[in-house]
């Protein structure tokens, strides 16, 4: 069993179209620098989606959310990232990975993404030395069904889930069922009132458990909210931490405002911290349009403060084409980009450094 098949289909739902052309020329120059100045994509002539943006901070000072035990920062937002080891799938290799973008990035990363089916070990080798390293784990979480989940068939493998995070001495994120807004796990995920049955049953028996060290995120597509369906499985305030969203550039180079836009607008209606828990333009436009599009999605970030939290998901999976894959090579202008959004002090607000794992 691979983490591939985890892995969500990308190719669907996205639709607004910016085609690489649109680009300036000045763009296309000021993006090949690690450094250089932030680049914006040339406005198109359609009517805009983008969301207002979240509240602004008070002049009291930045808005504080109840995220639960792992704890959004008052300003700024943390950094993270699945990173897909390139080679095998060993505990050694996922270190190696992580490892191998912190120094390419000059940082610590805040947050590493991992992916889990209901039967995988947990915590894992590679799990305790991120975590040792400083590291916050989100563990995106393969359910079953949550028909079977709301019969109660798997209590008891969720109370042992629930005992085996209550062990791990830190704040974790859990990324219970992603994207389960779409249609190619509808069999799984059921309907959305199914969905949030089961979500609060495995909340009541983590609760039972006496878990005090996790935060749970609800995390369905942006485009999901395009036409309402991700906000039905939404199971309220009360039952949610953070609240997420996964947002790629596939077969158009949409700018990222125009894809979060409606999620954005939903957001700021509830008093939660965003993490956006992946997020990637495939490699399928080339070097220069990648790096642009990742310095306009950190001016989006910067510009929503509601978001306090990114994950770049950095993984090239067997067998996808170009246009579904994420990855950031070597020396690229789009790994040059990343990197220098690294560095900026809005996305490192607790000063991390590069410590290996």
């Amino acid at each position: 069993m691979t983490v591939e098949d985890l892995l969500p289909r990308r190719a669907h739902r996205l639709r607004v179209a910016l085609t690489a052309a649109a680009l300036t020329g000045a763009m296309l120059a000021s993006a090949c620098t690690t450094a250089g100045p932030r680049v914006n994509f040339t406005p198109t002539t359609r009517p805009s989606q983008s969301a207002s943006p979240a509240p602004s901070p008070s002049p009291a000072g930045p808005v504080v959310y109840d995220s639960g035990p792992v704890v959004a920062p008052a300003q700024g937002a943390l950094l993270g990232a699945w990173v897909r080891p390139t080679a095998s799938q060993t505990q050694a290799d996922r270190i190696a990975a992580v490892r191998g973008l912190q120094k390419e990035i000059g940082r610590q990363l805040d947050i590493v993404n991992t992916y889990r089916r209901f039967d995988d070990p947990f915590p894992t080798d590679s799990d305790r030395a991120f975590l040792k390293a400083g590291s916050t784990l989100m563990v995106s979480w393969a359910l079953p069904a949550s028909r079977e989940v709301d019969a109660g068939k798997d209590d008891k493998a969720i109370a042992a889930w629930a005992r085996r995070f209550a062990a791990v001495d830190a704040p974790m994120l859990l990324r219970m069922r992603w994207e389960m807004d779409r249609k190619n796990i509808a069999s799984d995920v059921g309907t959305p009132a199914e969905f949030v049955t089961a979500w609060k049953r495995v909340r009541g028996i983590f609760a039972a458990q006496h878990v005090t060290n996790v935060s749970f995120v609800f995390c369905p597509t942006a485009a999901g909210f395009e036409d309402g369906t991700a906000q039905q499985f939404y199971p309220g305030d009360g039952e949610v931490d953070w609240i997420c969203a996964d947002v790629y550039a596939t077969n158009h180079l949409d700018p990222i405002d125009e894809l979060m836009g409606p999620f954005l607008k939903w957001s700021a209606t509830h008093p939660k911290p965003i993490i956006i828990g992946e997020f990637g333009v495939s490699e399928s436009w080339g070097g220069v349009s990648r790096a642009s599009w990742l310095n306009a999605a950190a001016q989006t970030f910067q510009e929503n403060p509601q978001i306090k939290a990114i994950s770049y998901f950095d993984s090239n999976p067997d067998g996808n084409v170009k246009s579904q894959s994420y990855r950031l090579p070597t020396g690229s202008h789009e790994l040059a980009a990343f990197a220098a959004i690294a560095r900026m002090p809005y996305f490192n607000p607790n000063n991390r450094t590069v410590k290996s794992p």
